[in-house]
Order: structure tokens, then sequence, then C-alpha cells
């Protein structure tokens, strides 16, 4: 079959071997060259209008990729590298399978199973481009992204960058919080010294709105003289987004490759594989100035104690504070009173702290104070008074007439505690017994029975219709108590119980 195109050239190519069209029209209608024309004619008088048909027609290319190795990379797609960029996938298969492929045939095998990963696509705001900065350690950009990172649990990735180079460092945490952020700004500080100002959003732990003036992070940062610079938008710190973006589209499928399902895994793969192996190389940049910002930290800071959650609390008249529900007393020897003071306390773990004043450590202890005796003590001793008394008296009716318990209560409670001593009281307390006037079992099952088989019947209704029906006699006030121990007292309980019921069965 021909085309247009070649149609028009054979007719031209039979018109010039008749002699109807010269050689010089025939170029000027085939857009070809005078020596072009000349071998046409030439092949038509060998082969006729085969000529037109180039020889390598329906071969295969010399340098066409085998198809094993088409159906062999998609196998991987769908089973291995479902979640990877084009990008990512070449460096994978060539690093990993050894298969090296050229990037458009890799997006053309990719969209012929329908499975390429695309970035998404939001109507933007125009701009203006903001150049980084000249010198390493002017500016750092931080901020956490939570994720699901690894595993089916969310976490959170805390990260900070230099604006000048992108050299970054982050570490995983269960959430985004202030002993984090406090974590990660330390051990770069410790890495390259104090930096100039520190880029973030507005979020409470850096001292935005919600937490004006009592951030631990901005306590932080004034301690070692960084200023803390407040974001209008998420675009205006956007280095630390759009890293954040990097690490989502590459590190995630690297985790779920190496089988990594827990914090200490992903943390340790994070900072001694991924970014020295692929950040430090391919996105790290270097910057205008080599003079660093970047300066020693002072001989008389110390990390551990900026670095660190610190609360206040004042000190009373006779040297105890309280702090998280319980009182502490100073042991510390001092030479002068200290009350009215604040005290300061600085978190070490969940549940540990340490005490100081004035940069010094002190010695504290709890105040155990004596507790009250709960509900149940006070019932477990006013049973064992009565049988005290019983006891003392040698009479258990006379002890009955003075405290007011019957004479079969104090029997039992003198067999149980034979039995089991004062702990058998206690347990009496939390025993389910089922009172005797309490209606039977039975009956209660078939009010219960009956009332969702007719939700719209009141009380009084039901009541009548068990005595008509299955001779059952309890009456309406009784209807409701088994109505309201069941949590079925209204008809939409009973209709919205009922229906349940229904779907389970």
């Amino acid at each position: 079959m021909m085309d247009s195109k070649a149609q028009l050239t054979v007719d031209i190519i039979a018109k010039v071997a008749e002699g109807k069209i010269t050689i010089v029209n025939a170029t000027k209608l085939l857009n070809k060259s005078r020596r072009t024309i000349e071998r046409y004619l030439q092949q038509y008088q060998k082969v006729g209008i085969q000529f037109v048909v180039h020889l390598n027609t329906g071969k295969a290319p010399v340098n066409k990729t085998p198809d094993y190795l088409k159906r062999q990379v998609q196998a991987l797609i769908k089973e291995k590298y479902f979640d990877v960029n084009l990008l990512h996938l070449a460096e994978l298969l060539e690093e990993n399978e050894n298969i090296l492929v050229k990037r458009e045939t890799l997006r053309s095998w990719a969209h012929d199973i329908h499975h390429v990963k695309r970035a998404k696509r939001r109507r933007g705001k125009a701009r203006k481009r903001r150049e980084r900065m000249g010198s390493p350690g002017l500016l750092l950009q931080m901020d956490g992204s939570p994720h699901r990172w690894f595993g089916d649990n969310k976490s959170c990735l805390i990260a900070i960058i230099d604006d000048a180079t992108s050299e970054i460092h982050a570490e995983f945490f269960k959430s985004e919080t202030t002993a984090g952020c406090l974590k990660v700004m330390r051990d770069y500080i410790d890495k390259k010294g104090l930096f100039k100002a520190l880029y973030v959003d507005r979020a409470g732990i850096f001292g935005g709105p919600k937490r004006c003036n009592f951030s631990q992070m901005q306590r932080a940062c004034d301690e070692l003289g960084i200023e803390i610079i407040f974001a209008n938008s998420p675009q205006g710190k956007g280095r630390i987004e759009r890293s954040f973006d990097t690490f989502q589209d590459r590190l995630v499928p690297e985790l779920r490759l190496n089988n990594i399902h827990d914090m200490t895994n992903a943390n340790r793969y994070l900072q001694d594989v991924f970014i020295p192996q692929f950040w430090q190389q391919k996105i790290q940049v270097n910057a205008k100035n080599n003079d660093s910002e970047f300066t020693s930290l002072p001989a008389h800071l110390n990390l551990d104690d900026v670095c660190v959650l610190k609360e206040y609390r004042k000190i009373r008249n006779d040297h105890t504070f309280s702090y998280g529900n319980k009182f502490y007393l100073i042991d510390s020897p001092l030479k002068h009173s200290i009350a009215k003071q604040k005290i300061e306390i600085r978190k070490t773990s969940s549940s540990g702290f340490l005490a100081y004043f004035a940069g010094r450590h002190l010695a504290i202890s709890e105040v155990v104070e004596p507790t009250k005796l709960s509900m149940e003590d006070l019932e477990i001793q006013k049973k064992m008074d009565v049988l005290a008394l019983a006891d003392k008296l040698g009479n258990v009716s006379e002890a009955s007439r003075i405290s007011g318990i019957s004479r079969e209560t104090i029997h039992r409670h003198r067999r149980l505690i034979k039995e089991g001593g004062k702990e058998a009281l206690k347990r009496q307390l939390t025993q389910n017994i089922r009172h005797k006037n309490r209606t039977d079992e039975e009956l209660e099952k078939l009010v219960i029975d009956f009332s969702l088989q007719n939700p719209h019947l009141g009380q009084a209704q039901v009541s009548l219709q068990l005595k008509v029906n299955y001779g059952a006699e309890i009456s309406a006030n009784g209807v409701r108590y088994v109505w309201l121990r069941e949590n079925m007292n209204t008809s939409a309980l009973r209709v919205q119980l009922s229906q349940s019921l229904l779907k389970i069965a």
C-alpha cells in the first residue's frame, strides 16, 4: 500500500519516463535534486513502481532493543519499581539490574503499560525569583514533613538546609516536635558551627503567632545569637519545601526496596547512604563565595545546655517547687535563701528532668505526701470495724443491732476473711452480683427481643403485649429498667440497634 506522497512520486517519474514531463520540472514538483530524479528514473526502468519502496522497509533496525528486554523491564516496573520516576528508574535499572536503557525508550515502554509516575501539576502564582545566598552559613531553612516514609504509620522528617549550597541534614521522628527540631539544629551546629539566620514558617514550634515569645526554638536561637525569620508563605522557603518533594519521590521507594520499616534503620540509611551518595553528589552545589559565614561555638556556651527543653517554676518559702503534679524539695546546700526566685527545669526525657539555678545544678528529692483512702478502702475498713466489734462483744446479734448490718452479712464477711483475707472483701466490691429483686434473665431476653421486633411500641404497650401473647408478667417500669440497662430506652435507639443486628445477620 502506497501513501499519497509515494503515489505522486510514481506518477511523476512515470510521466518523465514517457517524456511528458522534463527532469527539471520533476525536481520542482517533488522538491528533489536532479541526481535523485535520475536515480528514481533508472530504478523505475529496472523494477517498475517498486522503486518507491525503500529496501529497509519491513526489516528490523540493526540497533533495535530486543523484545525480551522490553518485557523484562516492563515486568520490573510493575512488580518492583512501581513507585519511582523515570530518571530514578533508569538509575536503579543500571545499578541493580545491570540494564542500560535510553531515557526516551524507557519512557515509551512505561507509557505502553500506563505506568508513569507524574508530578503534581498545580496552578501556580507568579513570583519573583530569589537568588541564593552568596556564602554558606548566612541563611538556613528548616521545616518538617509528615508522610508515610516507611511502613504503614506516618512519621515526620525534620530537615535543615543551607540556602547557599543546599547542604542538608535530616532525621526521622515520630512527629514534628520541639525536641526533634532542637536535636536537628544541635547536630548541624555541632558539625558546621553557628550560622546567622534561620528561615522558618509561622508554626508554634518556631515561635509563630500560636506561641509568640515563649517558643523553645526561639529561646534557643536567642541564646545562640541566631536570628529567626518567619516566611509569609511556603514558597518563601521553597528550598526546603522542594527538598521534601525530592525525598518523597526518591527516598520512599529506596526504603521500600531495602526492606526498611523502622525508624532506626531509616535514619541510618538516610544519613549514611542517601545523603552522601545522592544528595551531596547530585543536588548540593558550590556557593558563589568560598568564604564561610559559619562561626565556632563560644567557649562559654554548651549546646547540651541550650538545645534542650526548658521550663521555669517559682520556688516557695520552704525551698520546694511543683512540677508535673508533684512536689520537689531542693537538697543542695545554699548559703542564702532563693525563695520567690525561678528555678530552671531542663527536660532530659519524657519523665526525667534536671533542676538548675543560676547555672548550678541542684540536687532535689520528691516530697511524698500521705494519700487519702479511696472509697473502696473505706468500705473495706468499715466492714473490718464491724467484724472487730462482733469479736469484741462476742455477740453477732448485738454487733448487728449497733452497726445496722444484718447478721447474715456479718457471717458472710467472716467466711470471706477466713477464705481469702481482706482481699476477699475487696473482690466483693467489684464482682457483678445479680440483685435478688432484678428481673429474671429469660424474661429480660424476652423483653429485649420483643422490643427490637416492635421498636415503635412504648413501655406500657410492651408490658401488655408480653402478658397477652406470652403470659409474661412484667410491669411497664420493669420494661423501662431493662431498656435503660441495654441503652435502648428510646424508639430511635431501638430502631438503630435492630438495624445493626440485621446487618450482622
